[in-house]
Order: C-alpha cells, then structure tokens, then sequence
C-alpha cells in the first residue's frame, strides 16, 4: 500500500471532500457551485521535529514519504515511541453517509428547498435588505500509518453537514438591525420543515428592532440562552482547555492545574466529537476515537484537549482533538462539540430568581481568554423573574476565572447547536467546523456596557 521510511513514525490522511452552495440575495439567484476535490497530507516525525507534505496527486504519495525522510535526521526511536504510544491503532470502515450524502441530492432540489425559506422573507417592506443561503459538505477520509501497516484496508470515516441561513436587516443608516437565522442537520432530508421556526425567528427580529430599548450599564445577573452560554464556553473556556496553549507556559499551567477549582459547582462543561452536528467527528485527524472528555465537573478542572504532541508533552492520554480544516493543513488540537451540561432546576425556577437582570438570547460574536467579551444580538430586560422589553447595549464583559465562579445555576434544557457558514479559527486554519451549546445559564455580577 504505502511504504512508510523505516524507524520513522509516519501517517497518510487522505480525503474526498464534496461542497455545493446556493445563495439567493434580494430575490436574485447569486450563487450556485458544486465542488470536489481530494488531496492527501503526509507526515514524517524523527522523534524532534514533524515533517509535512500535501499533495492532490495521490499516486506521489510514496514519493513524498520518501522525500520527507531525506529532509529528516536518524530516527530518535524512544523520543519517537513518546507520541506513538499514545496513537490508537484503528483501523475499518465507519462510514455512516454514503448513502445519504449531501452529493447523492440533486442540484436543483437544494434550490428549491432554499427557494421556499427565501419566501418566508421575500417581498417584506419593512425589511431592507435579505439573504438566503444553502450550503453542505460531505468529507470522506482514509488513514494510515506506519504503526498499522498489516492493515492495507486502514480506517475509513466520513463527516456531513446541511445547512439553512437566513439574513435579514430592519432600517437604514444609524438605525439598523441585522440578525440572522441558521440551522444545521447532518442529513439533507431534516431540513424540510423547519419554516415556521425561521419565520418566529424572523418576527422576533423584527419585534427587537422596532420595540428595543437603550439600557444603562451596570453590573446585572444575567441569563444566557443555549447559544449565548454555548459561545461562552467556546470561547472563553474551551480555547484554554486545548493543550498546545499550555505547551511551555509555566504561569498558565499553574493556572490550570488538573484538580484545581475554576467555577461554581453548578458547572460543568464537555467536549465531545460523538455529538451528531457541525462538531460531528467519530475519528480525529491521526486516527484517534471520538470520546466524551469532561473539562469541567462541578466547577473542578477535570481534563484538557490534547494531538498526540501536546499528550506526550503534559504526559497526559489522547482525547481525539487532533483536527484540520483540510488535507493541506497538519492536525493541532481543535475542538469539537464543546457545551456546558444541564442541571436540576427548570428554566422558569432560573427565571423566577432574577429581581432585576438582562437575558441574552442572541450574540453578535464573543471572543476571551483570561477575560471574556460577548456581544449581544437581541437581548431582553428581567423584572421580577419575567422578560418585560428588548434592550440594548454594547458589550457583557468580565475576568473568566471570576465568570465561573458566579454562575449560580443552570437549568435542566439542553440545546447543542450546529452551524454553516462559518466556524472556528485558530492560527491560520479557518473555518472549522464546530458545535457548541448548553442550559440557559444565570450568572452573577456581570459588567453590562
């Protein structure tokens, strides 16, 4: 099959991937594209440093594993068995959508599953300007390595994503409202009777625009939705889990020491690739199982996201957070589905406490690492445990490790959500697909701007 250089450690990722994309701006057909490509990445390690090579020609494969070792000094073999021993040997075929995959649908029925959700805005006065969009992926990848080389069939899996945006803006000049509507399946089939969720979505959005009202700032409680408390943990939490931040960083390592208590009991917070979704992946990119890893239980730093070099580095095991966003990218630790866990009381009870606070439904972006920001989309004022108007404001913002600690309760709905149309970044490798979500969350003491 391949001929991987002795003593070396070395893998070969192969993938197929499909994409098609429709776009609908105003009323007009902007947008319709089909696309295929397959490619391979290769990797050489000689116990002190990788060694990388992508090509589309996958015939040169063994080519390129032998120029890698030219480049690449005498094999260090117990340096080398630090990484490997911690690798997985699978090997099968797990492959759950060829039959179903987003490339088997005709073109012109994704056109027209994206024509019916563009009537739900089309023709709407009081919006002034609307976008509609489809999009999917299908990516079927194949791995081997040099440590399962009696295995010629190696390890098949694949990932799938479908997905709807609606974009929508209210007003004109200084007095503009834009948000927008997205949902995501792992199957084309489950997005055909999702328009009356997209069209209340749309009235919310409009009900926001014309009813919102300026709040002062202050320090509020406040409850964040399964979105908003997703991209919270995404952003603010689940970066500093993934391992390569730590690598060499004395001071953040003390800091997150496993044991250590970072937040309130009332959180906990997972990352697992298992979840079906935009996050969905059974296998990472060095052939490492999906597996269900807790980061947070019960406010006590339980785990971290780990490749192969960052596990060998902390001394710690693989969590299949190995990932690329494509064949000419190496594998650095990424997430998957991140998301904070359900609690015991209802989401009414997690209303019913708050005398006087904010609720942010939707967020525009967030971003944190040792402090945290989010920007509300539509955000929504609490009197006496009910949500009375739609406000508005900049920014919520506060110290992370002091974040975790006022979350005072978490209620017992669990949403994961799923996307298109973007994804994570991290260095040069944008967008990932990931998911993330949660309960709705209630957090003390947060700065309202």
């Amino acid at each position: 099959m391949f001929e991987f250089p002795a003593g070396y450690y070395a893998d070969v990722r192969i993938e197929r991937v499909f994409r098609s994309l429709v776009r609908i701006e105003m009323g007009r057909l902007e947008e319709v594209k089909e696309k295929s490509d397959a490619g391979a990445f290769i990797r050489l390690y000689d116990g002190r440093r990788w060694f990388y090579a992508s090509t589309t020609d996958l015939s040169a494969i063994n080519e390129e594993l032998r120029q890698l070792a030219k480049l690449a000094s005498p094999p260090d073999l117990v340096a080398i068995c630090r990484v490997t021993d911690r690798l997985e040997k699978n090997h099968g075929d797990f492959r759950r959508f060829n039959d179903n995959s987003v490339a088997r649908v005709d073109l012109q029925q994704k056109i027209s599953l994206l024509d019916s959700y563009a009537a739900l805005i089309n023709n709407d006065s009081q919006i002034t300007h609307w976008s509609a969009s489809y999009s999917d992926g299908h990516t079927s990848k194949e791995f081997y390595s040099s440590l399962n080389q009696s295995n010629a069939g190696g390890l098949l899996f694949d990932t799938q994503t479908a997905g709807l945006r609606l974009g929508v803006r209210f007003g004109s000049g200084a007095n503009v409202f834009s948000e927008t509507w997205c949902k995501a399946e792992v199957e084309f089939e489950k997005l055909g009777n999702l328009h009356e969720e997209a069209k209340k979505y749309v009235e919310q959005a409009r009900d926001y625009y014309q009813r919102a009202e300026k709040i002062e700032g202050g320090v509020y409680t406040v409850i964040l939705s399964p979105l908003a408390a997703g991209i919270f943990a995404h952003e603010s939490f689940g970066h500093k889990s993934e391992a390569d931040f730590m690598i060499g960083d004395a001071a953040m390592l003390k800091e997150w020491q496993i044991g250590k208590r970072v937040g309130s009991e009332n959180l906990s917070i997972v990352d697992d690739g298992n979840v079906a979704g935009s996050g969905f992946t059974p296998f990472d990119d060095e052939g490492t199982r999906a597996c269900r890893t807790v980061l947070i239980d019960r406010g006590i730093l339980q785990g971290r996201l780990h490749n192969s070099i960052t596990a060998a580095d902390l001394d710690e095991a693989v969590t299949g957070n190995a990932r690329s966003i494509s064949f000419e990218y190496e594998p650095i630790v990424r997430m998957t589905a991140t998301y904070i866990e359900a609690g015991q009381t209802t989401k009414d009870q997690l209303f019913a406490g708050v005398e006087r606070g904010i609720f942010i439904d939707s967020v525009k972006h967030g971003s944190g690492m040792s402090t945290f920001t989010l920007a509300p989309s539509m955000a929504y004022l609490i009197e006496n445990g009910k949500i009375t108007k739609p406000v508005r404001f900049a920014v919520i913002t506060g110290n992370v490790m002091q974040t975790l600690d006022h979350i005072d309760a978490v209620s017992d709905e669990l949403e994961i959500l799923s996307f298109v149309g973007g994804g994570c970044g991290k260095m040069e490798q944008y967008p990932l697909p990931v998911s993330f979500g949660g309960p709705y969350v209630r957090v003390n003491q947060i700065n309202v701007q």
